[in-house]
């Protein structure tokens, strides 16, 4: 598969889907009154997404991989909000273990990602990946 957008990347897209969830379980009562966990996971759950797109857009390979363990560093955070909404009751643990795996499993592919361009030669702003997830 070749990227020639960044929505075109699976990690990005799996994110997105990620960050669609975050927001509708953020709206419940109690949790969308806890306004620094609810905008912090938020947040977080965004900057993968974001960083995924920006580091793309760079054109570099050693800049995209530097976003992407940024993006890498944000999916652990929101796993790490996770934890502090199940603790709170915020969310059940039905939707605390799938927002987690969510979370490991882009944190995997952006892995999958990072290391397919530390090992490939070319060196530009389109990228032909066969990473497996």
């Amino acid at each position: 598969m070749k990227f020639q957008r960044f929505e075109d990347i699976e990690a990005w897209q799996k994110a997105r889907m990620l960050t669609q969830k975050i927001y509708t379980v953020s709206k419940h009562a109690g949790f969308n009154r806890d306004f620094g966990l609810r905008d912090q996971i938020r947040k977080a759950s965004v900057s993968i997404m974001a960083n995924i797109a920006e580091g793309f857009e760079r054109g570099g390979t050693r800049e995209f991989v530097q976003f992407l363990s940024v993006a890498k560093a944000s999916a652990g955070e929101v796993r790490s909000h996770l934890c502090v909404a199940l603790d709170q009751s915020y969310i059940n643990q039905d939707e605390f273990e799938e927002l987690t795996n969510g979370a490991i499993e882009i944190g995997r592919m952006i892995s999958s990602l990072m290391n397919y361009l530390s090992n490939i030669k070319f060196k530009g702003n389109k990228y032909e990946a066969r990473v497996k997830s």
